[in-house]
């Protein structure tokens, strides 16, 4: 009796499993397989340093014996302003190994740094020799300037928009005398020097008489052109003549004295303003 109940059991499971088998033969087909790998993707190639420019001639013979002048990075922009290969001008260095600052000091391309270098090591340094003292300072008014020619909007790209002008007042000499470029009050024979001299340097002298933007100060600047042409505009003026002291008006004949006039001295100060 417990065979024949068994023998139903395993058949009754029998029948159970056949009846089964093709709904999950059905589900596995419909289970949805993993999404393929996807293919790895390739490594990220590290990026190439900037290859750096090896120096110019210009910054090889810019040395320490002949300026301070350390490098500083390419200025891109905007529009054409800036520039590569410029140099940070601090001091000139005299053949004597004194030093003379620029203040402030001017952001120029290395060549015309260079060209302001020889200009007061060879002709600026003479020159206040022969007056009885040293060079000290150079009254840097402008250098790199990103802007039009004067200053006026929409005007074309000034040289100082390419770090290739500079515009100068004057010098400090050792013993404190102040000589500006433009100052009336020195000797005219003192400003025709150094007019020659600049206008034999640099492509352009702008100065008194150029335009009324000029007045006060030299814009020196290395700008290319044809031929390489120069353009020299400096109106060395006459020194301004001597102002003598004025002179008290002299006193009418019949004019009494000045004690009786003033009503005497009564020894009362008188107030002041």
């Amino acid at each position: 009796m417990q065979d024949r109940n068994t023998i139903r059991r395993l058949g009754a499971l029998a029948a159970l499993v056949a009846l089964l088998a093709p709904q999950a033969a059905a589900a596995a087909e419909t289970v949805p397989l993993p999404r393929p790998r996807p293919p790895e993707a390739p490594a990220l190639s590290e990026t190439a340093p900037r290859e750096v420019a090896p120096p110019s001639a210009c910054r090889l013979a810019l040395t320490e014996a002949i300026a301070i002048a350390p490098s500083v990075p390419p200025i891109s922009g905007p529009g054409a302003c800036g520039g590569d290969d410029l140099v940070r001008l601090e001091a000139v260095v005299l053949e004597g190994g004194g030093k003379v600052a620029l203040k402030p000091p001017a952001m120029l391309r290395c060549t015309m740094a260079s060209a302001l270098a020889h200009f007061v090591r060879g002709d600026l340094a003479s020159l206040a020799a022969r007056s009885g003292s040293a060079l000290q300072e150079i009254d840097n008014f402008d250098s790199y300037d990103c802007r039009g020619r004067n200053r006026v909007f929409g005007a074309q790209l000034s040289e100082h928009g390419r770090a290739n002008a500079i515009d100068i007042r004057g010098v400090r000499l050792a013993n404190g005398q102040v000589f500006g470029f433009t100052d009336r009050r020195l000797g005219r024979e003192l400003r025709e020097a150094v007019r020659g001299m600049v206008c034999a340097r640099f492509a352009t002298v702008l100065g008194p008489g150029s335009d009324w933007y000029h007045e006060d100060h030299v814009h020196l600047d290395l700008a290319e052109r044809r031929a390489n042409m120069k353009l020299c505009r400096w109106e060395v003026w006459d020194a301004l003549p001597d102002i003598a002291p004025l002179m008290p008006a002299p006193r009418p004949a019949g004019a009494p004295p000045r004690a009786e006039e003033d009503g005497g001295d009564d020894g009362q100060e008188e107030p002041r303003e």
